[in-house]
């Protein structure tokens, strides 16, 4: 068995209004297909579920102004092969690539993206139910594996 991290994750940006929450999705996962830590590259699988988090509005003010950002979510789990990683420095790594990704594909959407571990718990009790399922395609076969009893 491959030694590895696994870490519970939050990830949630604003994206301009006509961008698709499946390929957001899909470039999180991918993005996390590989990351660095002090210029050494290490494999990864990310898994989770995308969703928006639209802002609380009254009927009367739906649909939201046409050029409004809306915020992207995802709740998942990030799994780092390799021994000697923190959470901290894999949260970190991660969030510096997805950083990348998010501004190369949607350009400056105002703030970068927040990336943060969290409680495994949350993961599971705060994911909706009409949430979309990513997860990096062909990634490590073990590090699918072991992130498995978790999805």
């Amino acid at each position: 068995m491959l030694d590895s991290l696994i870490v519970p994750l939050f990830v949630t940006t604003d994206l301009p209004p006509q961008a698709d929450l499946a390929e957001f999705g899909e470039l999180l996962a991918e993005t996390a297909r590989t990351l660095d830590h002090d210029d050494v590259s290490y494999a990864a699988f990310l898994a989770g579920k995308v969703f928006w988090l639209d802002r609380p509005v009254l009927p009367r003010q739906r649909p939201a102004a046409e050029g409004e950002p809306r915020f992207a979510a995802l709740l998942g789990y990030l799994a780092a092969s390799g021994t000697g990683h923190t959470s901290r420095d894999v949260v970190a790594d991660a969030r510096r690539a997805i950083d990348a990704a998010v501004t190369s594909r949607y350009g400056d959407v105002g703030a970068a993206p927040a990336v943060f571990a969290i409680r495994d718990r949350d993961v599971r009790e705060r994911t909706p139910e009409t949430a979309v399922y990513v997860g990096t395609r062909d990634a490590a076969a073990d590090l699918v594996t072991v992130t498995r009893p978790y999805l």
